[in-house]
Protein backbone atom coordinates (compact mmCIF):
# COMPACT_ATOMS: atom_id res chain seq x y z
CA UNK A 1 0.00 0.00 0.00
CA UNK A 2 1.12 3.50 -0.70
CA UNK A 3 0.17 6.81 0.87
CA UNK A 4 -0.14 9.75 -1.51
CA UNK A 5 -1.82 12.16 0.92
CA UNK A 6 1.25 14.40 1.15
CA UNK A 7 1.17 15.01 -2.62
CA UNK A 8 -1.89 17.26 -2.58
CA UNK A 9 -2.43 20.85 -1.57
CA UNK A 10 -4.98 21.52 1.16
CA UNK A 11 -7.31 23.06 -1.44
CA UNK A 12 -7.12 19.99 -3.70
CA UNK A 13 -7.66 17.64 -0.75
CA UNK A 14 -10.65 19.68 0.44
CA UNK A 15 -12.15 19.70 -3.06
CA UNK A 16 -11.80 15.94 -3.39
CA UNK A 17 -13.25 15.39 0.08
CA UNK A 18 -16.18 17.64 -0.85
CA UNK A 19 -16.80 15.54 -3.96
CA UNK A 20 -16.75 12.41 -1.82
CA UNK A 21 -19.17 13.87 0.70
CA UNK A 22 -21.66 14.92 -1.97
CA UNK A 23 -21.49 11.52 -3.69
CA UNK A 24 -21.95 9.66 -0.40
CA UNK A 25 -24.82 11.86 0.72
CA UNK A 26 -26.61 11.37 -2.60
CA UNK A 27 -26.11 7.61 -2.38
CA UNK A 28 -27.36 7.57 1.22
CA UNK A 29 -30.37 9.71 0.24
CA UNK A 30 -31.31 6.91 -2.18
CA UNK A 31 -30.74 4.41 0.64
CA UNK A 32 -28.01 2.94 -1.52
CA UNK A 33 -24.59 1.39 -1.06
CA UNK A 34 -21.48 1.96 -3.18
CA UNK A 35 -18.38 -0.15 -3.63
CA UNK A 36 -14.93 1.30 -3.05
CA UNK A 37 -14.00 1.25 -6.75
CA UNK A 38 -17.20 3.03 -7.79
CA UNK A 39 -16.67 5.65 -5.10
CA UNK A 40 -13.27 6.39 -6.60
CA UNK A 41 -14.96 7.27 -9.89
CA UNK A 42 -16.95 10.01 -8.13
CA UNK A 43 -13.80 11.90 -7.15
CA UNK A 44 -12.26 13.98 -9.92
CA UNK A 45 -9.99 16.39 -8.02
CA UNK A 46 -7.66 13.55 -7.02
CA UNK A 47 -7.04 10.20 -8.69
CA UNK A 48 -6.54 7.65 -5.94
CA UNK A 49 -5.63 4.03 -6.46
CA UNK A 50 -7.86 1.55 -4.67
CA UNK A 51 -5.06 0.56 -2.27
CA UNK A 52 -3.93 4.12 -1.51
CA UNK A 53 -3.83 4.77 2.22
CA UNK A 54 -4.85 8.37 1.47
CA UNK A 55 -8.17 7.11 0.07
CA UNK A 56 -8.94 5.34 3.34
CA UNK A 57 -7.81 8.41 5.26
CA UNK A 58 -10.26 10.58 3.33
CA UNK A 59 -13.13 8.15 3.96
CA UNK A 60 -12.24 8.30 7.64
CA UNK A 61 -12.20 12.11 7.64
CA UNK A 62 -15.65 12.15 6.07
CA UNK A 63 -17.01 9.82 8.73
CA UNK A 64 -15.40 11.82 11.53
CA UNK A 65 -16.85 15.07 10.16
CA UNK A 66 -20.33 13.63 9.71
CA UNK A 67 -20.26 11.94 13.10
CA UNK A 68 -19.24 15.20 14.77
CA UNK A 69 -22.45 16.69 13.32
CA UNK A 70 -24.53 13.82 14.75
CA UNK A 71 -25.06 12.15 11.40
CA UNK A 72 -23.06 8.98 12.01
CA UNK A 73 -20.34 7.34 9.98
CA UNK A 74 -21.28 8.13 6.39
CA UNK A 75 -18.54 5.86 5.00
CA UNK A 76 -20.55 2.88 6.29
CA UNK A 77 -22.23 2.74 2.89
CA UNK A 78 -18.90 2.09 1.12
CA UNK A 79 -18.30 -1.65 0.80
CA UNK A 80 -16.25 -4.32 -0.93
CA UNK A 81 -17.53 -5.11 -4.42
CA UNK A 82 -17.02 -8.86 -4.06
CA UNK A 83 -16.77 -11.23 -1.15
CA UNK A 84 -18.33 -10.06 2.10
CA UNK A 85 -19.73 -6.81 0.59
CA UNK A 86 -18.98 -5.08 3.88
CA UNK A 87 -16.66 -2.17 4.72
CA UNK A 88 -12.97 -2.77 5.26
CA UNK A 89 -11.06 -3.05 8.51
CA UNK A 90 -10.41 0.69 8.59
CA UNK A 91 -14.12 1.33 9.06
CA UNK A 92 -14.22 -0.81 12.19
CA UNK A 93 -10.97 0.66 13.52
CA UNK A 94 -12.48 4.15 13.21
CA UNK A 95 -15.79 2.97 14.68
CA UNK A 96 -13.93 1.83 17.79
CA UNK A 97 -12.04 5.15 17.97
CA UNK A 98 -15.38 6.97 17.79
CA UNK A 99 -16.69 4.95 20.72
CA UNK A 100 -18.80 2.41 18.86
CA UNK A 101 -19.17 -1.09 20.27
CA UNK A 102 -17.58 -3.28 17.62
CA UNK A 103 -17.89 -6.60 19.42
CA UNK A 104 -20.77 -7.38 17.04
CA UNK A 105 -19.26 -5.95 13.87
CA UNK A 106 -22.30 -6.69 11.71
CA UNK A 107 -24.63 -4.87 14.08
CA UNK A 108 -22.26 -1.92 14.40
CA UNK A 109 -22.03 -1.60 10.64
CA UNK A 110 -25.75 -2.05 9.93
CA UNK A 111 -26.65 0.50 12.62
CA UNK A 112 -24.37 3.04 10.91
CA UNK A 113 -25.81 2.26 7.46
CA UNK A 114 -29.34 2.70 8.80
CA UNK A 115 -28.41 6.02 10.41
CA UNK A 116 -26.78 7.33 7.22
CA UNK A 117 -29.77 6.26 5.15
CA UNK A 118 -32.28 7.72 7.57
CA UNK A 119 -30.47 11.05 7.91
CA UNK A 120 -29.97 11.67 4.20
CA UNK A 121 -33.16 10.07 2.83
CA UNK A 122 -35.16 12.36 5.11
CA UNK A 123 -33.04 15.42 4.40
CA UNK A 124 -33.02 15.97 0.63
CA UNK A 125 -31.68 19.50 1.18
CA UNK A 126 -28.12 20.62 1.78
CA UNK A 127 -26.72 17.43 0.23
CA UNK A 128 -24.25 19.53 -1.75
CA UNK A 129 -23.06 21.55 1.23
CA UNK A 130 -19.95 20.40 3.06
CA UNK A 131 -19.99 20.86 6.83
Amino acid sequence: MKDTSNQYSAATWDAARGEMIVALRKCAARRGMICYSDMLKQITSIRFELDDIAYGRMLGEVSEMEDAQGRGMLSAIVVHKVGDQEPGHGFFDLAAQLGRDIRDRLRCWTDEVKLAHDVWANRKTNINVTP
